[in-house]
């Protein structure tokens, strides 16, 4: 992993960075035609329908996570997770194909207001499960960017979209999640390295990646 090099005036991942996040995406989206959806996103097994249902019940289970009073900090709410196919992903959320594309940009906005508005809601002090650490809002927010950000990557190498977030907001989430990746080297692409789906000058291609999820302070 790259030496920290981190600004540790950076300020801290808001629920306004990921209502951000959400709206770039959803706004990327609605430029897709009505017969892209059955594609592959990139290098995903799944189709770029699946990956915004797996995108919407990604921000759909960080929110849920911070839901109860007392949230769990041993496993998930338990919601039943399922594929639809073989290989598909296993999701609480699916849309309603009959919606079509509006509708299911309409499932991925909600899902994503939920976790905003979890995140603006929750004490700081809260903390909730997750397999890559236990975490605070700040740390579910940044979780739910760097989903969006990676995943709306995702679909626009299938759908051949140019795809370039805030290098300032990506530039946060790494110094949130990935803090020994962080301001080194240019800041989206180093978010795509350490998520598994980038070259880096220097450093090796990662097959498997995970982030710290764990409050900073």
């Amino acid at each position: 992993m790259l030496q920290s090099d981190s600004d540790s005036s950076l300020s801290p991942v808001t629920a306004d960075d990921l209502d951000l996040a959400v709206q770039l995406t959803v706004a990327l989206l609605r430029e897709v035609p009505p017969t892209a959806w059955a594609g592959k996103a990139g290098s995903l097994e799944w189709d770029c329908w699946e990956t915004v249902e797996h995108l919407s019940d990604d921000l759909f289970a960080y929110a849920v996570q911070l839901g109860p009073k007392a949230p769990p900090l041993d496993g998930e709410v338990p919601f039943v997770w399922e594929s639809r196919r073989p290989g598909g992903p296993a999701n609480a959320v699916h849309a309603d194909r009959a919606a079509g594309p509006a509708g299911l940009l309409q499932v991925l906005e909600a899902c994503g207001a939920l976790l905003i508005a979890m995140v603006r809601t929750t004490p700081p002090q809260a903390r909730a499960y997750h397999a890559f650490g236990v975490s605070d809002p700040e740390g579910f927010a940044a979780m739910g960017i760097v989903e969006t950000l990676v995943h709306a990557y995702d679909l626009a190498q299938g759908l051949g979209l140019a795809w370039n977030p805030p290098e300032d907001l990506c530039s946060r989430v790494l110094a949130r999640l990935f803090p020994q990746a962080s301001g080194a080297t240019e800041p989206w692409p180093t978010l795509l390295w350490a998520t598994g789906r980038g070259d880096l000058p220097g450093h090796p291609r990662l097959n498997t990646w995970r982030w710290d999820g764990t409050p900073r302070t």
